[in-house]
């Protein structure tokens, strides 16, 4: 168990006074091991008492160099003492959106937003702008932010019918949930059957490449891409987590299926408050007051968007993300505990199944293969609850789902972690 400082548990106490739950809604923690993180240094974070985690979170996905990376920080004081924000275009946001054009294989032109929860929520508004149709097509399970559409079928009960949306939080009006309509993922043919009964309404199909950890089946990206196109319907790719993670030019390069639309967040920003909707020129005009209509002009305004400093931290992200060694590191550091994990679990006699690509990936503690949310819903939460609780008590710090490989993980850390799983595994069962 990490020591606590006394000013760390004075600082977790105002946290739970001032803030719900006493935390800012991503990570949350058992209050006997909550922390307060303080700094960070590569692969590494420390607390406030000084505690320092291998850390396979790295902020939900964005520090695929590590914390503060040298190019990085360097780019972002430069940017801060040329001026923090200007509500006008600037050349950073013009030179990112050329990167992200030249990267991303959908990607004509570029829209900035300042999360991809907004990115996302903008994508599916600008498909009804150009459609004229309301209904938009969504995975069950698939998370695409916190907007009211986004939050349709994250978390249903596997009663639910589909298409039938359900909301999986509060405070979303129960009319949101007629203009969604739900698949599983993985099942092409249940899709399919969902899309010819609604034809006429449906304005787009949203879609993570690799939903949460669950990796595309062969041949289910690109049955949707001809699906799509063969309706005429827009296919959006949520690719805020695989872009730039899975390849350079993301799930699309990755997999060889081009959307009409994508959005991207996370690395791109360089760990900074920036996303961006990218995709077809015709599309994307919606956002242009010169060749819109009143009907289809999209009002899209944000303080933020294209923030220079943003911007600047993406830049010199993206410029470090192109050279050669960056993506075998990434990928080598998630394949060896990828690998270890499986054959621990399987030494131990844990029931465990694999789940995702290299740079993103975790396991669900259960007998049968996963392919789509309603599969995860046999595997043993508490049983991750243990086991991730036992990592953070040897010092390794993952989310609740998902290991974050970066370019920096070295083989210390991989040895650090792979022994804590040794650890913990035979000690996770009830």
């Amino acid at each position: 168990m990490a020591r606590r400082s006394d000013a760390e548990k004075r600082l977790l106490e105002k946290a739970r006074r001032y803030l719900p739950g006493g935390n800012g809604g991503n990570l949350s923690l058992p209050t006997e091991l909550d922390f307060l993180a303080s700094r960070g240094s590569g692969s590494h974070i420390f607390d406030v008492s000084g505690n320092e985690y291998v850390d396979w979170l790295m902020g939900s996905g964005p520090m695929v160099l590590g914390h503060a990376h040298p190019a990085v920080t360097e780019a972002v004081i430069k940017a801060v003492e040329d001026g923090s924000t200007f509500f006008a275009t600037n050349d950073k946001a013009v030179e990112l959106a050329e990167e992200l054009v030249n990267a991303i294989p959908c990607a004509e032109q570029v829209r900035y937003t300042t999360s991809g929860t907004d990115a996302c929520f903008n994508a599916m508004r600008a498909c009804r702008a150009f459609t004229g149709k309301e209904k938009i097509l969504k995975f069950e399970g698939g998370f695409h932010g916190t907007s009211d559409y986004a939050l349709m079928s994250l978390t249903p009960p596997p009663s639910v019918e589909y298409p039938q949306a359900q909301a999986s939080s509060g405070g979303i009006p129960k009319a949101i949930e007629d203009l969604m309509l739900i698949a599983p993922y993985n099942d092409l043919a249940t899709t399919e059957t969902i899309i010819n009964a609604h034809l006429d309404d449906i304005a787009a199909v949203i879609v993570e490449p690799v939903q949460r950890v669950i990796a595309p089946r062969p041949g289910f990206l690109q049955g949707l891409r001809d699906l799509t196109n063969r309706h005429n319907i827009p296919l959006i790719f949520d690719e805020v987590v695989t872009s730039f993670r899975l390849a350079y030019g993301g799930g699309q390069e990755f997999y060889g299926v081009t959307p009409d639309l994508c959005t991207v967040g996370k690395i791109m920003g360089g760990g900074y408050p920036l996303a961006a909707v990218t995709g077809r020129t015709d599309i994307l005009s919606v956002y242009d007051r010169n060749v819109s209509d009143s009907d289809t002009y999209v009002n899209q305004i944000g303080t933020l968007n294209g923030n220079p400093i943003a911007c600047a931290a993406g830049l010199a992200t993206l410029a470090v993300m192109r050279e050669s060694e960056t993506y075998p590191k990434m990928h080598g550091a998630g394949a060896a505990i990828r690998t270890a994990l499986i054959d621990i679990c399987n030494e131990t006699g844990v029931p465990v199944q694999s789940c995702g690509e290299d740079a993103i990936f975790d396991v669900y503690f259960s007998e049968q293969p996963i392919s789509n949310y309603r599969d995860t819903l046999s595997a043993d939460g508490a049983m991750m609850t243990r086991f991730n609780t036992g990592l953070l008590e040897r010092g390794v710090l993952k989310g609740a789902q998902k290991y974050y490989p970066s370019a920096v993980h070295s083989d210390a850390d991989i040895e650090k972690t792979i022994e804590a799983i040794r650890e913990v595994v035979p000690l996770i069962r009830s």
